[in-house]
């Protein structure tokens, strides 16, 4: 009988959640420990909260690493205890080749597009955020440039109209967990395929969101706004200033096309019958607000909104 392969999982986010417990499920493999990210401030309260994974992995009673420094000594020495065969990452931070390079197998990545496309820390984001039809997750081996990594396996998904980054989220975290558990099969089979990835003049970048990302440019057309707003609905969500200064976060939006019923204004003009729309026209078309939350109130739409707001001069 073949002895199981000993699993590091490092990972922070409940996107990994799901390919941690696919990885407890599988009889070839044995996870031996969890690197996850320090106890943060949460809440109104701002009281220390443990991460998704931290969660998962203490339900099961798995050993929980938490370092602030992945190049101290005492963790990577603590880290090689533990003697594993293969790591795991997911939604994780940049690891020192120390690190990823320390089991005998090397680390496996599980990243949130289909690489080279979106190599970053915001792939599902920008991937709606540039109006894409499709999607995937990709496993690839660690190696020294962030998402560089020699290619094992990807799976596709198609991005409906409808969807936003919430949705797609809750989607490719489940792909990914079954992609995770094919790879490590493979790997510890020694079937894996190590595929060097393609070099091209247009690959898009996915890196970290700002707060400024979220702002929407009304001098764009319509559509590439309705985009925006998409890939970063619900979190951290695109967002505009009134006239008189506050800040009303949109979820959902459409377009709306100039004409004899909504005639053409200049980019930035707000309009609104305070009853059944709020508007803002774009480059070529109106943005009609559907789902947003004025500053200091809870989440609406619109619809809601106007009953008690009245359109700032």
């Amino acid at each position: 009988m073949n002895t199981p392969l000993r699993l590091v999982f490092m990972g922070t986010p409940d996107f990994a959640v799901p390919t941690l417990e696919s990885l407890l499920a599988w009889p070839g493999g044995q996870v031996v420990a969890i690197v996850t990210a320090p106890d943060r401030p949460a809440g109104r309260g701002r009281q220390l909260q443990a991460s998704a994974v931290k969660q998962a992995a203490e339900a099961h009673g798995l050993p929980v690493l938490q370092p602030t420094n992945l190049k101290a000594p005492e963790f990577q020495a603590e880290l090689k205890s533990y003697a594993a065969d293969l790591q795991v990452v997911v939604a994780f931070r940049m690891l020192p080749e120390a690190v990823w390079d320390m089991p005998r197998l090397g680390s496996i990545n599980i990243h949130g597009s289909l690489l080279p496309q979106y190599r970053g820390a915001a792939p599902i984001n920008w991937a709606l955020m540039h109006g894409d039809q499709e999607t995937g997750v990709t496993s690839f081996f660690l190696r020294h440039e962030i998402d560089t990594g020699d290619l094992i396996f990807q799976d596709k998904i198609a991005i409906a109209p409808e969807d936003d980054f919430g949705s797609v989220y809750d989607k490719l975290k489940l792909v990914g967990a079954a992609l995770a558990r094919r790879s490590v099969e493979a790997i510890a089979a020694g079937t894996a395929p190590s595929i060097p990835q393609a070099y091209s003049t247009d690959l898009r970048p996915a890196p970290k969101l700002q707060k400024e990302t979220g702002r929407l440019d009304f001098n764009r057309p319509a559509a590439e706004l309705v985009n925006w707003v998409r890939g970063l609905s619900p979190i951290p969500t695109a967002f505009a200033a009134l006239a008189d200064g506050r800040i009303i976060k949109i979820f959902r939006a459409a377009t709306l096309p100039f004409g004899d019923e909504n005639p053409a204004a200049p980019a930035g003009t707000w309009a609104s019958d305070g009853k059944k729309y709020l508007r803002v026209a774009a480059a070529d078309a109106w943005l009609d607000l559907l789902d947003v939350q004025l500053e200091g109130k809870k989440r609406m739409p619109v619809q809601e909104l106007l009953r008690g707001f009245k359109l700032p001069a």
